[in-house]
């Protein structure tokens, strides 16, 4: 997690000197014959500047060339099996601002992807930002801040369910560039989303910051995937107060953040751990994170930076239930400060029903005289979480293999049985297993593990 307070005005000027476009609101796809911006777009297949009226856009191929804001409460909506690449030379990014929508909704047969525009051969994270969704639901700041990403674009406000469009069966490929050091566009960046919106079956791959970050806001989601990002799989800040469910992080040994490390949950109430209010406070259920597992990576990549898989800090809270964390080389259920030691202490957060491997430390508290590691462990195994030395003893099918993972668990699993959803509201589907997966795979065909073999 990367924080900016100040953005740089010639940062700002770069980014935010946008072609205005004006949409005709009357055209919904086709020749008009009134010329309209939206028959433009589809006309030329580019996607630029500010939208500030509605565009529909056909299923199709794209390209979105810079920073492109929809703004003045537009909405602007994609078609089942669209794909929108970046430009190569001006990198894009998608900047949904306050009021305005996104309605990305794929099927299951025909994703909807947002990628690289460069050839399978030289694709690489970081080719271009990412999606941007800006709502007005609360954050922990006393005023509206500034999202990351050098974008110039403020955030939140005091409305809970609002609503920023729908994102479904949504692929986001090799996003994640920086506009300015410690300010980076992640795959998704959502800044006080509220939980009218719907996030349900996405992915993200080859990121090259976090996959996902939640600043702020009420969103719920279903069905999420952080394939080999470089920094932090799951990242919380500002007052988050979701809830998430069906989620998986899968860890390419090769690829992480050689200046930071590289985590499955990082987690903060802000950058400085006060105690401003709503704390953050994600309430996670049936998530598989898998880890490197100390794996030589093949290029010689130092596997130091593949950090914790959870890192619970600065004043933060959280509740994780009925999920299998395995892998990971640093630590497995890690906290930190004595704020957030003490609310684990005291039960106002809550780790309770999970399956945890970790190559070092799978239960841990940082130097702390409120609780030492051991006592962690003891209250977390009292709590119904069951230690394992190693992953093979969780019984997933093939889980580290990073192009054909195998999610499932095998029969005779420990993690087909033991989930408990007591004292969850009613947005959890209630399972008999833990992790993301009983017996059906909710991955197949709309996923894919090899985007840089893609031909779009």
């Amino acid at each position: 997690m990367k924080k900016l307070t100040i953005i740089l005005a010639a940062i700002t000027i770069a980014f935010t000197s946008c072609i205005k476009v004006e949409i005709d609101n009357s055209s919904t796809g086709g020749d008009t014959g009134g010329g309209s911006e939206q028959d433009e777009i589809i006309r030329t297949k580019v996607i630029t500047g500010t939208l500030e009226s509605s565009v529909t856009l056909p299923k199709g191929k794209y390209t979105l060339r810079g920073y492109v804001y929809v703004s003045n409460g537009a909405t602007l909506t994609f078609a089942p099996g669209t794909v929108v690449v970046s430009d190569s030379v001006l990198k894009g990014a998608l900047i949904i601002e306050r009021g305005a929508k996104l309605f990305a909704e794929g099927t299951q047969a025909e994703p909807i992807v947002f990628t690289t525009g460069r050839p399978p051969a030289s694709r690489r994270p970081g080719d271009w930002g990412g999606i941007v969704l800006l709502g007005s639901a609360p954050t922990n700041r006393s005023t509206a801040p500034v999202i990351e990403g050098g974008i110039s674009r403020t955030y939140g406000g005091s409305i809970a369910n609002d609503n920023s469009g729908a994102l479904r069966f949504v692929r986001v490929e090799f996003a994640g560039i920086a506009a300015d050091p410690n300010s980076e566009i992640n795959s998704m960046t959502l800044g006080g989303v509220g939980n009218g919106t719907i996030i349900e079956n996405v992915q993200t791959s080859y990121g090259n910051d976090d996959s996902f970050e939640f600043f702020g806001g009420t969103v719920n989601a279903k069905n999420i995937i952080a394939y080999a990002t470089a920094d932090d799989d799951f990242d919380f800040d500002f007052g988050f107060t979701g809830s998430i469910q069906f989620g998986i992080a899968l860890r390419d040994p090769d690829f992480v953040d050689p200046g930071d490390a590289g985590n499955g949950v990082e987690c903060d109430n802000d950058g400085t751990g006060t105690t401003a209010q709503p704390y953050t406070r994600p309430v996670l259920s049936n998530f598989t994170w898998i880890g490197p597992n100390n794996q030589n990576a093949s290029n010689g990549t130092v596997l130091a930076n593949h950090n914790f898989n959870m890192r619970w800090r600065r004043s933060t809270q959280f509740e994780v239930r009925n999920s299998i964390l395995m892998g990971y080389n640093r630590a497995g259920f890690s906290i930190e400060s004595d704020s957030t030691v003490q609310f684990y202490k005291d039960g106002r957060s809550i780790f309770r029903n999970n399956l945890v491997n970790a190559i070092t430390a799978p239960f841990r508290a940082a130097t702390n005289p409120i609780m030492t590691s051991a006592e962690v462990e003891v209250k977390a195994l009292a709590d119904g979480n069951v230690k394992y030395d190693a992953p093979a003893g969780i019984g997933l099918a093939s889980p580290f293999n990073l192009t054909a993972p195998g999610f499932l668990p095998n029969a005779g699993s420990p993690a087909l049985t033991g989930a408990n959803f007591s004292g969850l509201n009613s947005f959890f589907t209630q399972t008999t297993y833990r992790g993301a997966f009983g017996t059906t795979n909710w991955t197949a065909t709309w996923t894919s593990f090899t985007p840089k073999t893609n031909v779009y």
